[in-house]
């Protein structure tokens, strides 16, 4: 469940308005017995209603990506965006290389604010400091794989690490199992729920110049503090986890996402009930679509996965 909630968070750095994931067994197991949870006779209700929460019958998307994840090695950022990504066995990219003139003159800028040179090696570049955290990637789960994983180790000296949990609720169930006594012998700093580091809060911030390697979901210029510079990594390669790096980046050039674009022949006919999600109800404009009360629709909606939201607006909890 949690890493659900990981992909729908990042569904928006990747262009989409919004991800889901329709609701099954695993998001009931999740939900049950939480503290906002319903309970008996309308627990049973609850669950009936989301059950009804799937795609329409004879429902056709716009585009359907297939990706098997085992072959997606890990990967990093090396710029001031989300996009800005490569594995992590890559090199940072030469904007020589880049035909268009405005791409190049935004990756001139961000290799210069980075402190990158074009061409290096991402792998084995060093770092001031570790968050794990934000709303994105510090689930219990998240803690659980950093605790098996630094249990019998140390923290890198001249590295400061801090690990804040996603909520009271995984700061509590943290330590009735004792995974915040792992990762403080280990060398992290366990701290409260929050924010945190993810956008510079309080004293959790980078210093200019500074170098992190972040669970967090943007890395954008000064989020982690003026003039700091953010890598965004997966939970699993901040906490140094072995991965056969080389193999599996072969692996993910050679399978490439396979996917078939849709012909207008495909799409449903008037009058087909998966078209409310895209036609404006009567008296409502599309301009003010998707505000006052919420809705749910499936993936089908005008622009799909390909809208492009308004950049700067956050969506820092799933």
């Amino acid at each position: 469940m949690e890493a659900r909630m990981s992909i729908c968070n990042m569904a928006i750095e990747a262009g989409a308005r919004a991800g889901l994931v329709a609701p099954d067994e695993i998001t009931f197991d999740y939900i049950k017995g939480r503290p906002l949870a319903p309970k008996g006779e309308e627990w049973d209700r609850a669950v009936e209603y989301w059950k009804s929460l799937t795609t329409d019958e004879g429902a056709v998307y716009d585009t359907v990506v297939s990706i098997d994840a085992s072959d997606i090695a890990p990967m990093v950022t090396w710029g001031t965006s989300p996009q800005d990504v490569v594995p992590v066995t890559g090199s940072v990219p030469d904007p020589a290389d880049e035909a268009d003139p405005q791409r190049r003159a935004g990756i001139e800028r961000a290799l210069q604010y980075m402190g990158l040179k074009a061409g290096a090696p991402l792998d084995g570049t060093p770092v001031d400091k570790v968050f794990i955290g934000s709303c994105t990637n510090s689930r219990i789960e998240d803690i659980r794989d950093a605790a098996k994983i630094a249990a019998g180790r140390r923290v890198a000296d001249g590295v400061y690490a801090m690990v804040v949990p996603g909520s009271g609720l995984v700061k509590e169930q943290a330590e009735k199992e004792g995974l915040d006594k792992i990762l403080v012998e280990a060398g992290f700093d366990w701290r409260e729920p929050g924010c945190s580091m993810c956008l510079a809060m309080n004293p959790d911030k980078l210093l200019p110049g500074e170098r992190c390697a972040s669970t967090s979901n943007r890395n954008f210029e000064g989020r982690q503090g003026n003039g700091g510079r953010t890598h965004l990594v997966s939970p699993d390669r901040r906490r140094g986890r072995h991965w056969d790096t080389h193999r599996r980046a072969a692996a993910r050039a050679a399978r490439q996402p396979r996917w078939r674009a849709a012909r207008w022949a495909d799409l449903p006919p008037p009058g087909h009930p998966g078209r409310a999600a895209r036609e404006p109800r009567a008296g409502r404009s599309r301009r003010n679509r998707g505000r006052g009360h919420p809705e749910v629709h499936d993936s089908r909606g005008e622009g799909g996965a390909a809208g492009h939201p308004e950049r700067g607006h956050g969506h820092d909890h799933p």
